[in-house]
């Protein structure tokens, strides 16, 4: 499997419901590190996996829905903790819309699966990997 990485940011603030959260029930800030991996069997017609300026494009349109936002006050996530885990599945699901809506061009209609991983810290990460 062919892969290719790229790397972004956002920052957000959210608070979580539960006690298992513990202070984290509080509103708190919040800057995530951003790695989104495109895999493919086989390379396309170029030798590429995917454009990585159409892919770094895609990653920040995506990230920029919700960079400087409250998570708390934004409608769709209403009644959800929005985790880290959480939020790498709906980036996920945004970037595999665009690759379907053809943003990261016809050659990446040949993608088999992506992963996105959110970084918390330098020690702490998650991960949403499925197939497109």
């Amino acid at each position: 499997m062919y892969r290719l990485t790229v790397r972004d940011h956002f920052m957000i603030a959210h608070s979580f419901r539960g006690e298992i959260f513990g202070p984290a029930q509080r509103t708190h800030g919040a800057t995530y590190v951003v790695d989104v991996c495109f895999q493919r069997r086989e390379l396309d017609n170029d030798g590429l996996v995917v454009d990585i300026g159409l892919a770094g494009e895609a990653v920040k349109a995506v990230l920029g829905e919700f960079n400087f936002h409250n998570l708390d006050e934004v409608d769709e996530f209403q009644g959800r903790n929005t985790t880290t885990e959480f939020m790498a599945s709906v980036i996920f699901e945004r970037l595999a819309t665009a690759i379907q809506l053809g943003h990261l061009g016809e050659a990446a209609n040949g993608l088999d699966a992506m992963c996105v991983t959110l970084h918390e810290s330098h020690v702490a990460w998650a991960s949403y990997e499925g197939e497109l």
